[in-house]
């Protein structure tokens, strides 16, 4: 069982800095970069799974996500995405939460969204709490709100209580029609988008009503299958 300290190490020691230098140009945000692929993540965090609880993996997930170092961060995401989560999720929640208004970037932000997705539907009342992200001043925990919310987007056949969370996330993607930031906009063409799959009438609904107060890149993202 992997102590924090140990952890970081290992990510730290196959560190490649010439990919790091690349990385950092290409992310553009102020932090450490180890220049590690994701396959290389991935197997760490796998390794480090096995041997862990539920309340140690949320503090090895807290102290990858403090260190800053870019790939501790997306090895944090990893280690707390996880279907079911014994005895019960609520610490895994709490940290993952903790986590959104910090976002700073679209790949941690997007890599974070996959735990956050696994709680939304382990338990979807937890919609109650994303809603008020979709009015945070960080524009990248605005953005979070529609991209973890991706599975109210999908499935054929859904039942009344998945239509009504869908419907939930649809008025936030109305109100943030007026949000002009090119990532959120890119956001909610790819909600819509992933929509039109599953009920194309309904995004064409939703663009009748609210595509004249959209940039171009969210109208034809949403546009693109219909």
């Amino acid at each position: 069982m992997p102590t924090p300290v140990e952890a970081l190490d290992a990510l730290i020691s196959r560190a490649d800095p010439v990919r790091a230098a690349e990385m950092a140009t290409y992310h553009k945000v102020e932090r450490r970069y180890l220049g590690l692929g994701n396959d290389t993540v991935e197997n760490l965090v796998r390794s480090w799974r096995a041997d862990l609880d539920r309340d140690a993996k949320v503090t090895l997930a807290a102290a990858l996500w403090d260190s800053n170092i870019y790939e501790a961060r997306i090895a944090a995401t990893k280690l707390l995405t996880q279907a079911r989560i014994k005895p019960d999720d609520a610490p895994v929640w709490d940290e993952v939460q903790r986590w959104v208004v910090q976002f700073d970037s679209w790949a941690i932000a997007d890599a974070a969204a996959k735990p956050i997705e696994r709680r939304l539907i382990a338990d979807p009342s937890r919609l109650d709490a994303v809603a008020m992200w979709t009015e945070h001043q960080n524009m990248w925990t605005r953005r979070a709100a529609l991209v973890c919310t991706l599975h109210w987007a999908k499935g054929r056949h859904p039942d009344a209580a998945h239509l009504e969370r869908r419907e939930q996330v649809l008025t936030w993607i109305a109100a943030l029609v007026s949000d002009h930031e090119w990532f959120t906009q890119k956001a909610i063409g790819w909600w819509l988008r992933t929509l039109s799959r599953q009920d194309p009438a309904r995004v064409a609904e939703f663009l009748s009503l609210h595509s004249d107060g959209m940039r171009a890149i969210a109208r034809k993202e949403a546009a693109k299958h219909l």
